[in-house]
């Protein structure tokens, strides 16, 4: 039985990276009509908005049937934001753990702007849900990627706007292995493979070195997430 398409406009928080894509893909099989918006802040690895445009390509390429669907793409310009933090995603040094225990790579009140914004954004073009790929399962500890965060902003925003704004999350608590499984489940082999050859998770920006699980450093929390998920994903489906 095909559920039925939600009627709802979505707004997808899109980086170009695995778990963005995972969520897009999931949002396209959901609502009748869905957008993406990514945002420009001076990351070190600014080679992910290359990666957008790919992977909208792509997908629109290989799925005939999400791409009726697929609509605008909006880019933001939070330079602003890469004036203010002092972190190893928006300067290059090394990634390292802090005293407060989380790593150099955390942007203070990063996803909290990111949804705000996204949030305007949305009710100017009618949107009502917003999907993001925050989790908790295998994360590195970031507190604005919680969900208790979230249900609290989502909150937050409805009120502000005046208008109800749902935020969606669907990999909240799921590990990696478990979205490698998403990925298949929503796209087959060729989500699959489109994410390993298109989208861009490592922090040094690397696409120089070519792995079974995608591009990138293999050295980064980003890419050491992304490599174990896709090497217990295998392993969890091969055959006994």
């Amino acid at each position: 039985m095909v559920a039925a398409v939600d009627p709802r406009r979505a707004l997808v928080l899109f980086s170009g990276g695995q778990d963005s894509t995972a969520c897009l893909a999931w949002a396209l099989t959901r609502y009748a009509h869905v957008e993406t918006i990514g945002f420009d802040y001076g990351q070190r690895h600014r080679i992910e908005l290359d990666a957008r445009r790919e992977v909208r390509g792509a997908l629109v390429a290989a799925f005939q049937h999400w791409a009726a669907r697929l609509g605008d793409d909006h880019l933001l310009d939070l330079a602003l934001l890469g004036q203010l933090s002092d972190t190893a995603l928006t300067d290059t040094r090394a990634i390292e753990m802090t005293a407060k225990g989380l790593p150099n790579t955390f942007v203070p009140g990063r996803n909290l702007l990111f949804f705000n914004f996204a949030a305007a954004v949305a009710y100017r073009r009618g949107a009502s849900v917003l999907v993001g790929g925050m989790c908790e399962t295998d994360y590195s500890g970031y507190p604005d990627c919680r969900d208790n965060t979230l249900r609290a902003l989502q909150v937050a925003i409805s009120l502000g706007l005046d208008a109800p704004m749902a935020i969606e999350t669907p990999l909240m608590w799921l590990d990696k292995a478990q979205t490698w499984a998403l990925a298949e489940q929503l796209g087959g082999d060729a989500l699959v493979d489109l994410t390993i050859e298109h989208t861009h998770t490592c922090y040094l920006g690397d696409r120089a070195h070519r792995h079974a699980w995608g591009y990138g450093c293999g050295e980064c929390p980003a890419c050491v997430l992304r490599r174990d998920g896709h090497a217990r994903w295998v392993r969890e489906r091969a055959p006994a």
